[in-house]
C-alpha cells in the first residue's frame, strides 16, 4: 500500500504481512531484505488482550521497536481487512 495517499504509487511505500504467526525473526529479517523498503511490518497474535493488534517492523539491517507511518499505515491495513478485533473502525470514524 501507499502510505499517506489517496494516489497509487505517490506515497510512502508499505508491504504489511497481516499473517505472520510462525515466521521466524530471522526469516522476517530476511523478508524485509528481500522487499527493500524502509520498513515492513509483520502482525503477529495479540499477547495482550487490550491492545488491538501487534506488530513487529523490520528494515532491511534490523528491527526497529516504532516507526510513525509504518504503523499507521500497518492499522490502516488491518482496518480495511476487518482484522482488528473491536469496534475501531467507529472510534476512528468519530475523530
Amino acid at each position: 500500500m501507499d502510505v499517506f495517499t489517496t494516489q497509487p504509487l505517490r506515497g510512502n511505500l508499505l508491504a504489511v504481512f497481516t499473517d505472520a504467526a510462525g515466521i521466524e525473526e530471522t526469516v522476517m529479517q530476511r523478508i524485509a531484505q528481500e522487499m527493500n523498503l524502509a520498513e515492513t511490518p509483520f502482525v503477529l497474535p495479540l499477547e495482550n488482550s487490550n491492545c488491538a493488534a501487534r506488530a513487529r517492523i523490520f528494515t532491511s539491517g534490523k528491527e526497529m521497536f516504532f516507526a510513525g507511518h509504518r504503523t499507521i499505515g500497518t492499522a490502516f491495513v488491518l482496518l480495511k481487512k476487518g482484522l482488528l478485533p473491536c469496534n475501531c473502525e467507529a472510534r476512528l470514524k468519530a475523530t
